[in-house]
């Protein structure tokens, strides 16, 4: 479970937005696609989607099987001018898995800081769900466990709203797990609540239900160190939602469980607000 950090001051002129604006819905384009896999030339885009999430679990575990200890969190920005790839070695492993084509270096647009944050990917994740991504240049990696040592990835630059946010709604482009997602959102929420998310339509039911969200908020609130906390959480929120508008997604799910979060964190600082 998840843990507040310690802020215990509340800023009492925060302002806030009622609500999480989704953007105007658009597909992706399907030459980005066929750009990195172009075996799926005559696969919809929405198939594409679906069979990308059987092998969610072959993806992540190939890039778990990257060697740590060669990739790092970060690096500085002057040595990726001249990085365009990395030869990382690999984990052994006799598991069917998927390794990653690409390193994303992330960073802010007309951002000044001197790293940029490294996350490995698998292309075709990114391409068949984020429509205002850009071409992403074709990889090759073995697909054959234990047919390599290493693999050597293309590093790419790319720019985003919160790159410290990318991680949430990366995983979530795998993994498609609302209750993974909310857990990352919204720390302390109950796990008997999570427990219950076993459809969209369960989903929907919690955000249309004024008093399973008073509860949330009320549990929230009631398991923060204080109100400067409920405001981080309303950062983590934002900067994800930030991220996903920025690339283009457009997932139903995602935009629910992104609305429930704002609902339940707004509820609970109402809730703090009313107790000072």
């Amino acid at each position: 479970m998840a843990s507040f950090p310690a802020q215990p001051s509340y800023p009492s002129n925060i302002q806030l937005p009622r609500t999480l604006q989704r953007p105007p819905y658009a597909e992706v384009p399907r030459q980005n696609v066929l750009a990195v896999a172009p075996e799926l030339g005559d696969v919809a885009i929405e198939y594409v989607r679906r069979g990308l999430r059987v092998q969610a679990n072959q993806m992540l575990a190939g890039i778990s099987a990257l060697s740590p200890s060669h990739l790092p969190p970060s690096m500085p920005r002057s040595q990726l001018y001249h990085t365009t790839s990395l030869t990382i070695p690999l984990r052994p492993t006799h598991h069917a898995i998927s390794y990653p084509t690409h390193i994303l270096a992330l960073s802010k647009p007309s951002s000044n800081d001197a790293t940029v944050i490294l996350v490995p990917t698998h292309a075709v994740v990114l391409a068949s769900q984020c429509a205002s991504l850009p071409r992403l240049p074709p990889s090759h990696v073995p697909t054959q466990p234990g047919a390599t040592v290493s693999v050597t990835l293309p590093v790419l630059s790319l720019s985003v709203p919160s790159p410290s946010a990318f991680a949430t709604l990366h995983t979530f482009l795998y993994t498609h797990s609302t209750p993974n997602l909310l857990s990352a959102l919204l720390p302390a929420i109950p796990s008997s609540f999570l427990c219950t998310l076993t459809s969209h339509q369960a989903l929907r039911g919690t955000l249309a239900s004024g008093p399973a969200l008073h509860s949330l908020s009320a549990h929230l609130m009631s398991s923060a160190p204080g109100l400067g906390a409920l405001t981080g959480v309303s950062q983590k929120i934002a900067a994800v939602w930030r991220n996903a508008v920025a690339l283009g997604v457009h997932d139903p799910e995602l935009w629910d469980c992104l609305d429930l979060a704002w609902e339940v964190v707004l509820g609970a600082m109402n809730l703090g607000a009313g107790t000072r």
